[in-house]
């Protein structure tokens, strides 16, 4: 039996950028946009989405990667009162809330930070950050030096073999659950996290709350050393979000089927086991809007991001289309204010497709968990089968501008199928579909009879 998470629909929310909040936090006073946030919870609900991964939140210095409490929500946003009503109010709407977990690091304000910068090495905290020496001082005028993450000296790396490091971010944990009632977590930088510390932490969530859902941001590597039985449910795809995009603007099919191949092919894919979180954008990619050549593709690519395996993720705005691309110096165009006075404005074709595949995804087990089968594959055509044990579901995508016939052979029985997209029936006969799309078209459907 499958989990929550399993059939899940996720939107990605940025909040301090949503908001448009400062991207210093430097005043005393808190401040109230959870009402903001509240105002996107019918339109999440509309789109299709049934969990929301929000964050960061907690009370930081900057972007929020910086932790400064993590029992404290970030005052550019509310206060806890407000996230509590929040979680509650996507409760109340059946969404799911996943907060992000920001364990590798703390900035600079911390307390324990604070207090070894006070006493140095008379201070109780002093083995809380990694690689702490106080015979040299740090880039940024500590009269000591210190690990940082990947050469962020804002962001000290915490040394998490350190078991009172530990059994306070679990406490943490704890307290998140128990004020916030929350679904689960989004570990940033797990690929570096310790791994021993990731197993105390899944032992901790299992009897925390039933099905609390672990999913870890990993970039490279295998993602199984992560995705196990011992430690997260899930880790980020970036495997097949390369594929995607790079597979469509190649017309490449072949590099988006190879991914899933490797990945989730029935008979010997590697992580055919492990319901992968996908997407297509998210707060540090440039949107897949900029991504694409040809605009038109967009269609196809959330097509596939619906039905191939995994656990589908919209990242905030781009249900509109919008557009986004980072430079070397700068995020914020990725994590753009939005009102919900806007929604209406920017509501286009793009966001009732994806409101749909999303209703199609939730509402068949076979998109969710089913095993994955080839059927037809060229440069710029491309049919899979997603089966469970009463479904079977056919996805096919033509990324070519100009109209295209498939033909390929049925790994099941069936008289009949339905394009769940458009309605239209079609006969199938000795097992054989016969399929015309046009150009940029995706069918999906549902074998009956």
């Amino acid at each position: 039996m499958s989990a929550w998470y399993d059939s899940s629909v996720f939107y990605h929310m940025y909040p301090l950028g949503m908001t448009g909040a400062p991207k210093e936090n430097r005043e005393e006073q808190t401040e109230g946009r959870f009402e903001q946030l509240d105002a996107w919870i019918p339109h999440i609900k509309e789109l299709g989405a049934s969990a929301i991964y929000i964050g960061p939140l907690f009370e930081s210095t900057t972007h929020g990667y910086d932790t400064r409490n993590y029992r404290l929500v970030d005052r550019r946003l509310g206060t806890n009162e407000d996230l509590r009503k929040f979680v509650g109010l996507c409760h109340e709407s059946g969404i799911r809330v996943v907060v992000d977990g920001v364990f590798n690091h703390t900035g600079r304000e911390f307390f324990a930070f604070r207090d070894i910068q006070e006493k140095r090495d008379g201070s109780p905290y002093r083995d809380w950050y990694k690689n702490v020496n106080f015979w040299q001082g740090s880039p940024l005028g500590d009269s000591f030096t210190y690990e940082a993450w990947q050469g962020h000296y804002e962001l000290a790396a915490l040394n998490l073999r350190n078991p009172a490091v530990q059994d306070y971010l679990l406490s943490a944990v704890s307290f998140w659950v128990q004020e916030f009632d929350i679904d689960g977590i989004r570990l940033d930088c797990a690929n570096v996290l310790d791994f021993d510390f990731m197993k105390a932490l899944r032992s901790h969530c299992d009897r925390l709350k039933p099905e609390f859902w672990l999913m870890g941001e990993v970039i490279h590597g295998d993602y199984s050393r992560w995705a196990n039985e011992s430690m997260l449910h899930s880790v980020t795809n970036y495997e097949l979000h390369k594929g995607l995009y790079s597979g469509h603007n190649d017309y490449n099919c072949f590099e988006i089927a190879h991914t899933i191949r490797r990945q989730s092919e029935q008979n010997g894919g590697i992580y055919r086991n492990i319901n992968l979180y996908t997407f297509v954008d998210n707060h540090d990619e440039d949107r897949i809007m900029s991504k694409l050549k040809n605009k038109k593709h967009i269609a196809t690519v959330y097509t596939m991001l619906f039905t191939l395996p995994g656990i589908p993720s919209i990242y905030y705005g781009s249900e509109w289309g919008i557009e986004g691309a980072r430079t070397p110096y700068c995020d914020d165009m990725l994590r753009p204010a939005i009102s919900p006075d806007q929604f209406s404005e920017y509501h286009t074709g793009l966001t009732d497709y994806i409101a749909k595949l999303a209703r199609i995804h939730k509402a068949h087990p076979a998109l969710c968990i089913g095993a994955y089968r080839e059927l037809f594959l060229t440069n710029r055509q491309y049919a899979f089968c997603r089966s469970s044990e009463n479904e079977n579901i056919i996805t096919a995508v033509n990324i070519d501008g100009g109209a295209a016939d498939l033909s390929f052979s049925l790994p099941m029985g069936g008289s009949r199928a339905i394009d769940l997209l458009t309605g239209e029936n079609m006969l199938i006969e000795n097992n054989h579909l016969c399929l015309h799309l046009t150009g940029c078209e995706s069918k999906i459907l549902e074998i009956v009879g």
